[in-house]
């Protein structure tokens, strides 16, 4: 397996060769046969220690699930889930308090990775383990509210008109936080009148969209660029519409959409471009590129049993990820902990051992060198070390997700 080292973001990257980030990290993908015991064992001290600088000594919060206090909330949530400690699940609830009083005054946002929706759904999701029902349903009544507000069935818009339709910040990000709740507390906890508002919306954006494209039912602009991947993009709306009974005509419309996007390859790398005629074959990661691709394809293939070639699809992006996804970084967003996620998808679909085994693979690269990328400031991001999606706390997710690979899910992705 070679690597190759990618930056991330919406930034452009350089390629350095494969072998020059082999001579100065040594990522060899050591002993595959690392036991469970020892990734569970990382990830609870791992964890220990993202609550322990985010929480303990916090000095600003952002009460975001992306890159703040949230996605401690959301660790210590699947540390709970893995482990059953409950001390895991009081300070979860613990967080998230502070969360929804920071989250009432500065956040504009509605979606579950990036605002109040995801504040109030994991609340409600972590009051119901607690037995605290009144609680549970103050939360649901908030994320009701947030329902209501007249951007988010409102359509279509396109660009910088309204609220915008993409996973981080827009609709389809309120979307899956009322997926995350129908999840957890039960079918229709989140009324369909109110969400099949939201989905039309989001059809009809989309359509609105495309019309000036062949054979693309669907297309969306983010800040005036038709962005392809699963942060800002078109894989990451289909993703969320993916989970939901569409009719048969929009569910053809996702599919033929689907399909526009599986010619969207390099022809050479197999990759994705990160926006609609970007000729720069730079990104394998979550946010742009392959491994988001073959998460949102890996759904679809589920969703479309009897079309093959979105099954053939998802399986080649995860070859482009395991040629190519020993990058940088070491995120869920844009390293090689979201990377890693793609396997465990394709697991999940195919069944077949090799995934859980690049997953693995990808883990025990971690596991030996997380720390030294960090020590050379190739990895993190400034301010957000620890953080869910662009720091350590991605990696803890990772390791709890690799004790049950079948029950595995993408942090705010997978379902």
């Amino acid at each position: 397996m070679t690597s190759s080292v990618i930056e991330s973001g919406h930034d452009e990257a350089k390629h350095e060769p494969s072998d020059l980030i082999a001579e100065k990290m040594n990522p060899t993908v050591v002993n595959l046969w690392l036991p469970n015991e020892t990734f569970l064992k990382a990830a609870v001290s791992l964890k220990d220690e993202v609550v322990e600088v985010n929480w303990n000594r916090r000095e600003v919060v952002d009460p975001t699930m992306y890159t703040g206090l949230l996605g401690t909330a959301f660790t210590c949530l699947r540390s709970f889930e893995v482990t059953g400690c409950r001390e895991d699940l009081l300070l979860c609830s613990e967080i998230i308090d502070t969360c929804v009083t920071v989250a009432r005054a500065s956040l504009r946002h509605v979606t579950f990775l990036c605002g109040r929706g995801g504040v109030y759904a994991l609340g409600a999701v972590v009051a119901n383990y607690m037995g605290d029902l009144p609680k549970r349903d103050l939360f649901l009544g908030l994320f009701i509210e947030v329902a209501k507000e007249r951007a988010l069935p409102i359509g279509p818009e396109e660009g910088g008109f309204g609220m915008s339709y993409d996973l981080l910040y827009g609709r389809a990000g309120f979307l899956w936080a009322a997926l995350f709740l129908n999840k957890h507390l039960g079918e229709d906890v989140v009324p369909k009148d109110i969400l099949t508002s939201i989905i039309d919306a989001v059809l009809a954006g989309g359509r609105a969209g495309a019309s000036d494209i062949k054979d693309c039912p669907l297309m969306y602009r983010w800040h005036g660029t038709r962005y392809l991947g699963a942060a800002n993009g078109l894989a990451g709306i289909l993703h969320v519409l993916l989970h939901f009974p569409l009719p048969s005509e929009d569910a053809e419309d996702v599919k033929g959409t689907l399909r526009y996007l599986i010619t969207k390859r390099f022809p050479h790398s197999g990759n994705y471009p990160s926006s609609e005629g970007n000729p720069r074959d730079k990104l394998v990661q979550w946010s742009h590129g392959a491994t988001g691709m073959a998460i949102t394809l890996s759904k679809a293939a589920q969703v479309f049993p009897n079309d093959r070639d979105l099954r053939d699809a998802a399986i080649e992006a995860g070859e482009v990820v395991w040629k190519s996804g020993l990058v940088k970084k070491v995120g869920l967003a844009d390293g090689v902990s979201g990377n890693a996620y793609a396997f465990l998808s394709l697991y999940k679909l195919t069944k077949d051992s090799i995934y859980e085994e690049r997953a693995k693979s990808f883990s025990c690269f971690l596991y030996e060198n997380a720390r030294a990328l960090a020590a050379e400031g190739q990895a993190l991001t400034a301010g957000n070390d620890y953080s869910l999606f662009h720091g350590l706390a991605g990696i803890a997710c990772l390791w709890f997700d690799l004790i049950a690979p079948d029950n595995s899910r993408f942090p705010g992705y997978e379902l």
